[in-house]
């Protein structure tokens, strides 16, 4: 989400801003809150103070169900990633979300072997605790759907 990030020990973490605050205020919940605009009701993210799509400027955080298919993803085997080098290989995916054509998170694929993600299949999110920041979210396979 932000651009900049915080040490937390070894890993990296997002560091939450004026404008992120409501979203990784949610992921505390495990909750996926994304920013919808007021005006043209088109869901927004990365935040923007602006919505990309009216230019409207009443932009607030709506949860979402979490559900998506993964859209693109990249399996990372080396990493200069402070804390992920004993992570790989791991799974770097766009998940396109259910509620709106076009609306991708980014995310991990975690939950099962990197082999057995493929563009299309069906995740949920979950949350991962990094520790010294709090949750993150991720996306696993959506078993039910699968």
């Amino acid at each position: 989400m932000a651009h900049s990030t915080a040490a937390t020990g070894i890993r990296m973490a997002p560091a939450a801003s004026a404008l992120t605050e409501d979203y990784w205020r949610a992921a505390q919940e495990q909750r996926l809150a994304i920013q919808r605009c007021r005006t043209c009701r088109r869901f927004v993210h990365f935040p923007e103070w602006r919505c990309p799509f009216c230019r409207g400027r009443e932009l607030g955080f709506e949860q979402v169900s979490g559900y998506g298919k993964v859209n693109t993803f990249t399996i990372v085997h080396r990493t200069v990633a402070p804390g992920f080098t004993d992570r790989t290989p791991y799974v770097l995916a766009w998940v396109e979300l259910a509620e709106q054509p076009g609306l991708r998170a980014f995310g991990n694929v975690v939950g099962c072997p990197p082999s057995e993600v493929y563009i299309g299949l069906p995740v949920r999110v979950c949350f991962e605790e990094i520790s010294g920041f709090g949750l993150v979210p991720n996306f696993a396979p959506d078993r039910q759907e699968v």
